[in-house]
């Protein structure tokens, strides 16, 4: 058994690349009539809000808590949504599949590259279809729409490849989210075309077109950007935009696809594919340190017994990407 420690220097680029997600608005009925479609522009809503959030200090005195009551809450923010005589949200984007899973794109020991290349080759010539079928359902069920998928009347997702025909077509509400994969003929189909990509024997390029009906004039939810310290009086809720049209950040799209890992222990849903299972939105990490991307990495390569499941989790952190040299955080 080797004893093979992590490089100072090491580093995967991601292997799924999405573009930014566009939005338009237009109607269920033209789905098929790609020039019926216009571009969703931000605008700004001001309201005139009532305070509901308060420290314990002003709940413990009731003057001051009374005070504060009184006084409005004024938001001011960017806000998306349909034409009034529209019901149903596009949202647009290409996924490009890269491969050379089997190198790091950076590495400074040579033992651990060596080792590393035997161990993931073996992996991706037997094994790589069970995570290309996980991306491929994240596809069909639509999760990349986030908050807009909630509560739709109809959800359908095109997904174009220059070796089909016609698009693959999805209904998304026939892929749960607590699920992660289900054996059908066009989730194959597209699992087929992202594990040629992985492999490198083609260049593969897919367009995703999702349509989601939502009732005339509904909300719509763009990516919201990440603002620093917004002066006070100032706007405080800013959405993604392209030339001013509404968007996703790729990095949105990227962390629905990946959602793939109800390997974790106790799985009760799939979380996105991160080093240590971190899930910030519940401020949850479901991985420990032993069960962790480099423990479980470092363990495979020294010839340790290591699970299946454990085996997928650390080549989709590959496929993810990231910086992992020893000392890194």
């Amino acid at each position: 058994m080797s004893n093979l420690t992590l490089p100072t220097v090491l580093a995967f680029d991601r292997k799924l690349e999405p573009s930014d997600a566009l939005m338009y608005s237009g109607n269920w009925d033209k789905i098929t009539d790609s020039s019926q479609w216009q571009a969703i522009e931000l605008f700004e809503r001001r309201n005139r809000a009532v305070k509901s959030n308060f420290k314990q200090e002003i709940l413990d005195d009731e003057e001051e808590l009374q005070k504060q009551i009184a006084e409005a809450n004024l938001a001011w923010g960017d806000d998306a949504a349909l034409a009034h005589d529209n019901d149903t949200l596009k949202v647009s984007f290409s996924l490009r599949i890269v491969s050379g899973l089997e190198r790091p794109s950076v590495c400074n020991k040579i033992e651990f590259e060596k080792s590393y290349s035997e161990k993931i080759s073996n992996y991706t010539n037997s094994n790589l279809e069970e995570l290309a079928k996980r991306y491929a359902y994240n596809i069909a069920n639509g999760r990349f729409l986030w908050r807009n998928r909630v509560g739709a009347q109809e959800i359908k997702v095109f997904v174009s490849h220059s070796s089909l025909s016609s698009p693959l077509e999805f209904n998304a509400y026939d892929f749960s989210l607590t699920d992660t994969t289900m054996d059908h003929d066009s989730v194959n189909a597209v699992a087929q075309l992202i594990k040629a990509g992985l492999v490198g024997n083609e260049n593969t390029l897919l367009t995703i077109n999702a349509y989601v009906k939502l009732g005339d004039g509904q909300r719509v939810w763009p990516s919201q950007e990440m603002v620093l310290n917004s002066p006070k009086g100032e706007k405080s809720r800013h959405l993604f935009h392209l030339n001013g049209k509404a968007a996703m950040h790729c990095e949105k799209i990227g962390n629905a696809l990946r959602t793939i890992d109800d390997w974790y222990p106790d799985a009760k849903a799939p979380i996105a594919i991160e080093a240590y299972g971190s899930v910030t939105q519940r401020g949850i990490a479901y991985r420990s340190s032993k069960n962790d991307f480099k423990t479980l990495l470092l363990k495979w390569l020294n010839d340790g017994s290591v699970s299946n499941e454990d085996k997928h989790f650390v080549v989709a952190m590959v496929i993810r990407g990231g910086v992992f040299g020893e000392g890194e955080s």
